[in-house]
């Protein structure tokens, strides 16, 4: 089978595709014909050695297919079902083994484009909104990156929770979008001098000098400064990417001189390691494509071949929405 393969840590230009041998999978596992992988920043993560990997390996981890064969101890999977993933090591691949119990069963309302784009990057939005910090009715939250895969998704459903949403972006397009996803106030953060001071200091304009309840950032090490200072007293920071790098270590002090805020940095293996609490999850998001409460924007499709730019689209901030790998 042809494969996207990372041959040592580096950029994008490690990214090779060739031909592997297909995965044999075992007892607790299906093999699934992957019709569309995800592509997340994790990835870029783990191809630069950011994450410890080991090298050469096959990227991605996130997809949705059709299964062809079925191990000897699963059940409730048979051949021929749709399912979806969020975590599958080698994903970037025409065949996939997926363990059965994270295979998602993919309603047959869902697309399959759709399939692969909302595993990671649905219930991690679902997760941050429910867990994270419980959005409520009358919560104010800041959402960095809120044109992105997950920033779309996260700003639709912090709204239908009751929340209002500040958020920051980089352009005109990007504002339209995030505007449409239900933010009520958007900040373009290449229009401010200096993010650190401005960005807050805008906030706190929006929010009659109160600041947020929670501010969820994705980027990282450029954004943390002014996400620190954008929250109201006892607020919630949920740091859960680095996009622009990671954030150099934090003296606790600075979170009771900020107003005894907290600080969290989750990630969502943590959130669906209970099959029971997968299920909800995955449920919920699935549910709120069906009813339309969820729009699912895929802002980029490439073929296998093209991994690359896949890569170099993503890292440079100039995507909307999902990109997804089309084997």
């Amino acid at each position: 089978m042809r494969a996207v393969v990372a041959t040592a840590p580096g950029g994008p230009e490690v990214l090779t595709v060739t031909d592997v041998p297909a995965p044999t999978i075992g007892p607790d596992e299906v093999l699934v014909r992957t019709t569309a992988a995800g592509v997340n920043f994790i990835d870029t993560y783990r191809r630069s050695g950011t994450y410890p990997m080991p090298f050469p390996h096959v990227v991605g981890s996130e997809g949705a297919g059709t299964v062809e064969a079925v191990g000897s101890d699963v059940a409730g999977l048979a051949v021929g079902d749709r399912v979806a993933w969020a975590e599958a090591p080698g994903s970037y691949a025409e065949l996939v083994a997926v363990r059965a119990a994270d295979a998602l069963v993919v309603p047959s309302g869902v697309p399959d484009d759709t399939a692969a784009a909302v595993p990671l990057q649905g219930m991690t939005a679902h997760y941050l909104v429910t867990s994270s910090f419980h959005v409520r009715p009358g919560s104010t939250v800041l959402v960095h990156a809120a044109a992105g895969g997950v920033g779309l998704l996260l700003t639709q459903l912090a709204r239908r929770h009751g929340a209002r949403v500040i958020a920051t972006v980089g352009t005109a397009e990007k504002e339209q979008l995030a505007r449409a996803a239900g933010a009520a106030e958007v900040i373009r953060y290449r229009d401010l001098d200096d993010l650190p001071t401005e960005l807050p200091a805008v906030v706190r304009d929006l929010t009659a000098g109160r600041g947020v309840d929670a501010v969820y950032d994705s980027v990282g090490k450029d954004t943390f400064d002014a996400s620190l200072a954008s929250l109201a007293r006892r607020g919630t920071l949920v740091l859960f990417g680095a996009s622009s790098g990671p954030v150099p270590p934090v003296d606790p002090q600075r979170l009771s001189s900020a107003g005894s805020v907290l600080l969290t940095r989750p990630k969502l293996a943590d959130h669906v390691a209970d099959p029971d609490e997968l299920t909800w999850r995955a449920r919920e998001v699935f549910d709120a494509v069906l009813d339309g409460t969820l729009d699912v924007r895929v802002g980029a499709t490439y073929p296998l071949t093209a991994a690359v730019d896949a890569h170099r689209a993503l890292e440079s901030r100039s995507t909307t929405g999902k990109v997804l790998l089309l084997p």
